[in-house]
């Protein structure tokens, strides 16, 4: 659905967006993810028409955004970081207003205007003036504007920011409502928001991309060992002792312990190796009271730390 190929855009001497290349398949729910100032809404404008690349394609629906802007537009729904809306309309009469300005026929306006509402929720506020709407709300109306017309693509520039939690998660459940009718692209700095929605991810730094994968297979790939967290009562020196004597374990580190009582040790293994029965086996036979014992996995927290300040680059598969 969404072809980008060498996409580059300079500021004068400054690259926002480094010679970067990504596919989004059709009905695919798409991350866009990273830091402040990483090259995220450039693109996204960029994609819709907004502003001009430097160098590079990007196609969608199979047309140039450069060549068919005009045909790339009518296939696009966008919400902007500040959704484009007219405090002093109604939700009913601004829906409407958008969708004739984005070319829905006459004897379709109201149905798409209904639609819209009933997927963003909208429809009990249908004569509210947006003004005396909530936040959470006003995004709703924001992501219905991006949606009236029936777009093939949506994109959403961090759809959930400002939002409380309760807001969040209604938001989030509205984007997951779009997946496989609609083509979506989300673009965010906030990690939960791409576990709980996408179906990948593409983390950009600095304007260059990082990776591309799904959020489970990121953390895979990055995941250089398994770890364990291990409490237990003894002597350090002599736990760490015996932990170093097994079989596949490539560390073992000493942490800081919650009592005097208590040593807290971290176990490393190569990738693949689930050595926490020989870990409690090995404290216990040496005499050692084992308290805890427990897997540690790395989060796309860690991930996304690992990538945009080690710059790891990673290929898409």
């Amino acid at each position: 659905m969404i072809e980008v190929e060498h996409l580059t855009k300079s500021y004068g001497a400054g690259l926002a967006v480094n010679d970067i290349s990504f596919t989004v398949n059709n009905g695919e729910i798409f991350g866009f993810l990273g830091p402040n100032g990483a090259g995220k809404t450039t693109t996204m404008r960029i994609l819709t028409g907004y502003l001009p690349a430097t160098g590079g394609t990007a196609r969608v629906a199979g047309f140039d955004v450069f060549d068919d802007s005009m045909e790339v537009r009518k296939r696009i729904g966008y919400l902007p970081e500040t959704p484009p809306i007219y405090p002093e309309m109604d939700v009913t009469n601004y829906l409407k207003f958008v969708a004739r300005i984005k070319g829905v026929p006459a004897n379709d306006l109201d149905k798409r205007v209904e639609t819209a509402m009933s997927l963003t929720g909208l429809l009990e506020r249908r004569d509210e003036l947006i003004k005396r709407l909530s936040r959470g709300y006003r995004q709703r109306v924001g992501i219905a504007q991006a949606i009236v017309h029936n777009p093939d693509v949506v994109i959403l520039d961090e759809p959930t920011i400002g939002l409380d939690p309760n807001q969040i998660i209604e938001v989030r459940k509205l984007i997951k409502g779009l997946a496989g009718e609609h083509t979506v692209i989300l673009s965010t700095h906030i990690l939960p928001e791409v576990e709980m929605t996408c179906d990948r991810v593409v983390i950009i730094n600095k304007g260059k991309i990082a990776a591309i994968d799904t959020p489970k297979n990121l953390t895979t790939q990055l995941k250089g060992s398994e770890r364990v967290i291990v409490h237990a009562r003894g002597d350090a020196d002599e736990i760490k002792t015996k932990l170093d004597e097994l079989e596949g374990v490539s560390a073992v580190t000493v942490g800081e312990s919650p009592n005097e009582e208590t040593v807290a040790v971290t176990v490393e293994s190569e990738q693949g190796h689930d050595l926490r029965g020989k870990i409690a086996a090995q404290l216990v036979n040496g005499g050692f009271e084992l308290l805890e014992l427990r897997a540690v996995s790395l989060s796309l927290e860690d991930t996304f730390r690992q990538l945009t300040t080690e710059e790891t680059p990673l290929s898409e598969k």
